[in-house]
């Protein structure tokens, strides 16, 4: 397996992705139409250069984010989230579901018991930063690549 993609799934997600080592992060685009040109670009590369199927890791999520929403946040969130998981199946990604609990647990990180959401967030983002120096990590990008982390112990590339 030489392309990894991890995807933080809401509308102030991230994804992030490694081919060969190398690690690139962006924030969740904005339209449905950018999301796919993204995977397309990244499953097409990996499908050319390496002949193999990326592997996705999609944050699996429930009908709760932390505080309560309107239904019609939840409906759009669950809508991005199905169109994430049908885009990937399309696009040959081998995809695997994770529970914010396991990789968080994967990694070591402790669990949001007793912590605000703001400074549970910025423990996952410092998190992220000592596990890549490298990416300019911000809180949109730090859950995605904490579950990239979580994909590449997985998948015993660490």
């Amino acid at each position: 397996m030489n392309t990894l993609v991890a995807i933080d799934p809401g509308a102030s997600g991230g994804i992030a992705w490694s081919m060969n080592g190398s690690v690139v992060t962006a924030p969740m685009p904005e339209t449905h139409g950018d999301i796919l040109e993204l995977l397309r670009e990244i499953a097409v590369q990996a499908h050319s250069e390496f002949k193999s199927d990326p592997v996705a890791y999609l944050e699996e999520v429930g009908g709760f984010i932390g505080r309560q929403q309107p239904g019609s946040a939840m409906f759009k969130f669950g809508r991005n989230y199905g169109f994430l998981l049908g885009t990937l199946m399309t696009l040959g990604f081998r995809v695997e579901l994770v529970r914010p609990q396991k990789w968080q647990r994967g990694l070591g990180n402790g669990t949001k018991s007793g912590l605000e959401t703001r400074e549970w967030k910025a423990k996952l983002r410092e998190k992220a930063q000592q596990l890549y120096p490298t990416q300019k990590v911000t809180l949109k990008t730090a859950d995605a690549l904490l579950i990239l982390e979580y994909g590449r112990k997985t998948n015993g590339l660490d």
